[in-house]
């Protein structure tokens, strides 16, 4: 039986590594989609107002506001250490908080995945190092997910509440968003799809999953992703914050009156590109952006190419810039390997 259960373990290592690779190479894959994007809302930019305006417009960003937009970014991915620190106690793990912190980042180098499931990475690196069940660790990972989809999505209520506008709209969105989250806390659904689905071949991970979720989740308890919010909610409106900064670095006047309006533009531009569960948001949330931008701040000067300034800005510091500190995080966590 113990040489049964030997060779079993072998087999999920060789699975976890391989989904590693294949979540490389989907990063890839993704960041030059999204270069491929950049490239895209750049030619049209130039045909709109021309090749001298949109270089014009480059150069002349502010780099203290645009550098200021990543020191802000990244104090908002540090504002969620504390919860993933309090999932780890929770779940009995333990691990030098240094290590922690660096395997939390490296969490981020996956965000690009469908559905983030290359996040899964960090419990197989907290294995490593702590010799801890795969399964023991990965609610953690699912429990982290929840919590910024959630936080995300009560932010983005809060403000279209305050800007009034598709307030509607959101509603029906984060509905549909928290559906499969259904999922954590009733494992009636789960077992129901297992029974009916469980034999197809790609969908076996999952339910594998689902039951290594499902055995360990207990630990956490509901008070954990309700304390949780007091770290997701601010540090998603930091990511808002971040927007602001990008915007004002293009030269574009708006006191902090506006901020509220900025951090709406920023949370329903994703919204939708979530919605389409494309990876990343790519391309849906760009062209959502440049909608948004010219919606609301077209009186202040920003027309289609100076939207697309912002949006291409923007999304190096919120997409290129969290994958680049994320992997860094990475490899310095390989040495656990």
């Amino acid at each position: 039986m113990h040489k049964k259960r030997h060779m079993l373990d072998y087999l999920d290592l060789d699975e976890r590594e391989l989904n590693i690779k294949k979540a490389k190479k989907v990063i890839v894959i993704m960041m030059c989609i999204s270069l491929l994007i950049f490239v895209v809302i750049s030619a049209l930019a130039i045909l709109s107002e021309g090749y001298s305006s949109f270089i014009k417009s480059i150069l002349s960003v502010n780099i203290f506001y645009f550098f200021l937009a990543f020191v802000v970014l990244f104090i908002g991915y540090i504002m969620r250490y504390p919860k993933w620190e309090l999932y780890i106690k929770r779940l009995g793990i333990r691990i030098a908080r240094t290590s922690n912190f660096m395997v939390y980042l490296s969490m981020y180098s996956m965000d690009i995945t469908p559905g983030r499931w290359g996040r899964g990475v960090v419990a197989y690196t907290i294995n490593k190092i702590t010799k801890t069940r795969f399964a023991k660790i990965f609610p953690a990972v699912v429990a982290d997910n929840f919590t910024d989809f959630f936080g995300f999505i009560v932010l983005s209520l809060i403000m279209a509440f305050l800007v009034g506008k598709y307030v509607i709209l959101s509603i029906a969105i984060t509905v549909i968003l928290m559906l499969p989250f259904v999922f954590l806390f009733n494992k009636g659904p789960f077992e129901l799809l297992k029974k009916h689905f469980g034999n197809i071949h790609w969908l076996r991970g999952f339910f594998k999953e689902g039951v290594m979720y499902f055995k360990n989740s207990r630990a956490l308890g509901i008070d954990t992703y309700i304390y949780s919010m007091i770290y997701t909610i601010p540090s998603m409106f930091m990511n808002g914050v971040a927007l602001y900064l990008v915007i004002l670095s293009t030269g574009v006047s708006m006191n902090l009156s506006f901020i509220p309006i900025v951090v709406f533009v920023y949370t329903s531009s994703l919204l939708i590109g979530i919605i389409t569960g494309v990876p990343g948001a790519l391309g849906v949330t760009d062209a959502a952006l440049i909608s948004y931008l010219t919606l609301f701040f077209g009186p202040l000067g920003v027309g289609f190419g100076l939207a697309s300034i912002i949006t291409i800005l923007f999304r190096i510091v919120s997409l290129w810039f969290v994958e680049g500190f994320g992997f860094a995080a990475f490899a310095y966590t390989l040495k656990y390997w």
